[in-house]
This record gives C-alpha cells, structure tokens and sequence, in this order.
C-alpha cells in the first residue's frame, strides 16, 4: 500500500492518540506529545464528520481536562493549530488553550511587571482599515509582514509594506468575515 506523506502523517497522529486514549483508560496522565496528539486527532474526526468550525475549536477546548495532564503540560501549549479537511475544503483549525489557561506561577508561567511596557518605542505607527471580504476569519500574528496577509482581507497593502501589526510577540488579531477594523501598525524592525 503506497500511502502520500499527508496519509502517513494522519496514521502517526492516530497512533499517538490511541496511545493517549488507552493510557487515560487506565488512568495514567498524559504527556505533551499524547495529549496533543488526542486533540488534533478529535479535531480532524470533527471536521471530517462535517460539524462547523466554531463547533469544533469549542468542543476541542474540552476533549483533555487539565488533570489528566503531568505537570506543566498545559503551560507548555497555550495553542495548537491543525489543518482540517471539512466537505468544504480544508481549513486551519487554531484552538487557544486546548488544556484551559495557563497558571502564572506554574511551570512556563509568565510574570508581568505592574507597569506598562511600551512596545517598540520610537517606532513609526499609522492606522490602517482592515475588511474581511472572505466567508471565514482570518488570523494576522504580531510579526507576520501585513502587505503578505492572506488576499480575503482588503486594504492599503502599498500603505501596510514594511508594517506589522501593533501587538505584543506571540499574539495575532481576528478579522472577521464581512466586517472592517481599524488596526494600528508599526514600522517593521531590521531589514525591509
């Protein structure tokens, strides 16, 4: 049997499940690689089944209970995306906090200082609208060049080039389909 790299990708992503299925079965915690393993596998069962998008990323939030984790686990994976295939076409399924939300003073836990940080002080930044012209949301992350956005969204790209968007690393911004936002930007650092 001759299987394509995506075919031996989904088989590997199974076994893995299956081993974190048999382990919760007796009780035992899952491991980071076991339990995302479960989720994505849950999430690609969804989709294939055809339930919607929003479905999905809500139910997928609850497939693993934090304790049934070992410690740190759910510190360790604040997101986790996976291209789904649903009767539509495929589709990039990001669920933010598979596990629930991350403890401040856990392992991998982030402490704030009280007072605010600007980001990239001194830097240029100028507004720019933003409109979704797509069916589905599109995600943007806090360092992805603008002027390469995903073509669905509409807006002054000559405007946007050599900007990100005005967000701490690490996180991204939603846009919705049909709706415009108004969005600050920053001048990129390094070379442009």
């Amino acid at each position: 049997m001759h299987l394509t790299p995506r075919e031996q990708e989904r088989l590997t992503l199974f076994a893995a499940a299956e081993l974190a299925r048999r382990r919760l079965a007796r009780g035992a915690l899952l491991g980071m690689t076991e339990a995302i393993a479960l989720v994505c596998d849950e999430i690609l069962e969804m989709a294939w089944d055809g339930r919607p998008l929003e479905t999905v990323v809500e139910r997928a939030q609850g497939i693993v209970a934090r304790h049934r984790l070992l410690p740190g686990v759910a510190e360790a994976v604040p997101s986790l995306q996976v291209e789904a295939l649903f009767p539509h076409g495929s589709a990039l399924v990001h669920v933010l906090e598979p596990f629930g939300p991350a403890s401040a003073t856990g392992p991998g836990g982030v402490l704030v200082a009280e007072e605010k940080t600007e980001l990239a002080p001194g830097r240029p930044r100028k507004t720019l609208a933003v409109t979704n012209r797509g069916p589905r949301p599109v995600w943007v992350s806090s360092h992805f060049p603008l002027e390469e956005a995903n073509k669905a969204l509409d807006f002054d790209r000559e405007a946007a080039r050599g900007h990100r968007l005005d967000l701490p690393a690490g996180t991204s911004a939603e846009f919705e389909p049909g709706r415009t936002r108004t969005v600050t930007v920053v001048t990129r650092g390094g070379d442009r």
